[in-house]
């Protein structure tokens, strides 16, 4: 962290990572605007944000073992160059078709990318360096997610299509940093095959829900949606099979067997359903109903995520000690207050009267549960399944959100071109702020009902520094070295935020959940032997 080699690292990953959050939270806010150019139905403007989530849910895990089998950097480059690629294709779509199509690239590239920005911190520090420069991505990553929403609508206001052209060159930045400054790193032990097949029918699962779940709004249950329906929940089922019997599943089986982390992942589910849908019809109806601007409506998100950064660390620290059930019980409690007082954003909404208010009780909540909820999944898993349980609450939560977004707007009768329509968009969007806060309350009990126990204690300062001293040998890599950070049984890195060198836990406060879009990825498990090839950077 204090060489120039290590603060290169660091921008560089922090950069890449911020390219896809900056993505995923500026395109809502864009969505009137290309409706209206394209004359896009509502299904169009659906599949305008699933498109993306549904390759990036789908492919996230895959893009961690081909960077471990790989090369990190290669990967991460390759996923930088696609995504600006296919974020060209978007500012230049003709239609709405071209433009979902782009979209879809533009979650290849995503999966390919994001899980190699943490990837290549932790094979790049080592010590007490590693915790520095996580805390110094989550903080970064963070404030990336806050600017967001406000840079979105800035650029809105000039064109819909800056909010993509402007990726283009940060990615042309990201590359030439990588290449100079990025060493190399892969792990020779990686699994000898990837589970493709698993990826696949993950996809075509997924696939075919949300475009059953998004045509039945349109259409209704005709023969097609419900062949669909059933196609996609066939090639899920599927999927179930072909892990069990892989030698080197993207999910191990045995971390379901755990009951706090089957429990902690089914309140992921609904929670992240819930902020999916809010987050995409928010800014609309800001937007549609109440008259804003699309700048107004992007910084009207700001309170959420500001509360997230000042707060996930002392509510981090609260479940360390007091447990993780209490916080994200009363966490999603008061989120779904926070969603129930968006009840009052109409026509004549004000900003500071009615919309601040509820984004600063939706955020306070938010800011209680991420932390812990993010902790306990890591925290309910082996030391080796830690990477690839911290990779699958992520697919799930995006997963969630992909479903979500298909489902619940057709649930409400927001279909065709109701966005257009103040009166009947309105309608539509009390009714799904409602069924989303029903969704965190059932999380709330889900939560309090089978989250039990404490998290794993942190050693004492004096243990794990003693500790350190016996084991770390850093050196100063090459540009070519190459690290072995130990494998998950997918091959993934993995990405336990319970471990540092010498075999210390890192305390939850050093790993506040830095987005809304998804459970925060944390650093790999490493032992002594591999500790003794790394860098402190």
């Amino acid at each position: 962290m204090g060489t120039a080699r290590g603060r290169w690292v660091l921008l560089t990953t922090v950069l890449g990572s911020g390219l896809a959050m900056l993505d995923a939270t500026v395109v809502n806010v864009a969505l009137p605007r290309i409706g209206a150019e394209f004359g896009a139905s509502f299904a169009g403007l659906q599949w305008t944000i699933n498109a993306y989530t549904l390759t990036l849910a789908g492919l996230i895990l895959l893009g961690g073992s081909l960077g471990d089998r790989f090369g990190r950097r290669r990967v991460f480059l390759i996923g930088v160059v696609w995504f600006a690629a296919a974020s060209l294709l978007c500012g230049l779509a003709w239609n709405i078709e071209a433009l979902i199509a782009a979209r879809a690239l533009q979650g290849v590239g995503g999966a390919l990318l994001t899980p190699g920005s943490l990837a290549i911190i932790s094979a790049s520090f080592s010590g007490p360096d590693r915790a520095a420069a996580v805390g110094a991505w989550s903080g970064l990553g963070g404030v990336a997610g806050a600017i967001g929403p406000f840079v979105g609508g800035w650029l809105v206001e000039w064109s819909w299509r800056a909010v993509f052209l402007i990726n283009v060159p940060f990615a042309i930045v990201i590359v030439v940093v990588a290449l100079r400054h990025v060493p190399e790193t892969r792990d020779p032990q990686a699994a000898p095959n990837l589970d493709v097949a698993g990826t696949l029918l993950a996809v075509l699962g997924l696939g075919g829900l949300t475009w059953a779940l998004t045509a039945a709004g349109e259409s209704g249950p005709d023969p097609l949606v419900i062949g669909a329906a059933a196609a996609g929940i066939a090639a899920l089922g599927l999927f179930v099979l072909v892990e069990r019997r892989s030698p080197h599943p993207l999910v191990p089986g045995e971390l379901f067997a755990d009951t706090r982390f089957t429990a902690t992942n089914l309140v992921t589910l609904l929670v992240y359903a819930a902020m999916g849908v809010v987050f995409l019809l928010l800014v609309l109806q800001l937007q549609i109903v109440a008259g804003f601007s699309p700048l107004a409506a992007g910084t009207a998100l700001l309170p959420v995520t500001a509360l997230m950064l000042l707060f996930s660390a002392r509510a981090g620290a609260l479940a360390a000690r007091i447990g993780p059930r209490i916080p994200i019980t009363a966490g999603l409690l008061v989120a779904a207050a926070g969603m129930l007082l968006l009840l009052r954003v109409d026509a004549d909404a004000s900003y500071v009267f009615d919309v601040l208010p509820a984004m600063m009780v939706f955020g306070l909540g938010l800011a209680t549960m991420v932390a812990p909820l993010t902790a306990t999944v890591l925290d309910s898993a082996e030391d080796r399944h830690a990477g690839v349980a911290s990779g699958v609450n992520n697919a799930i939560a995006r997963a969630a959100g992909l479903l979500a977004v298909a489902v619940v707007p057709a649930a409400v009768g927001l279909t065709g071109d109701d966005y257009t329509d103040p009166v009947a968009f309105a309608a539509g969007f009390r009714s799904a702020i409602g069924l989303s806060a029903a969704l965190l309350a059932a999380g709330a009990l889900l939560a309090f009902a089978l989250i039990r126990g404490p998290l794993r204690a942190a050693p004492a300062p004096s243990q794990d520094r003693a500790e350190r001293s016996r084991t770390d040998r850093p050196r100063r890599p090459g540009p070519d070295d190459e690290s072995t950070p130990p494998r998950t049984s997918t091959g993934t890195t993995g990405s336990a935020p319970a471990r540092v060198p010498g075999g210390g836990r890192l305390p939850l406060a050093a790993l506040p959940h830095c987005a809304v879009t998804g459970p925060q990825l944390h650093p790999s498990t490493h032992t002594p032997d591999t500790e003794r090839g790394r860098t402190g950077t």
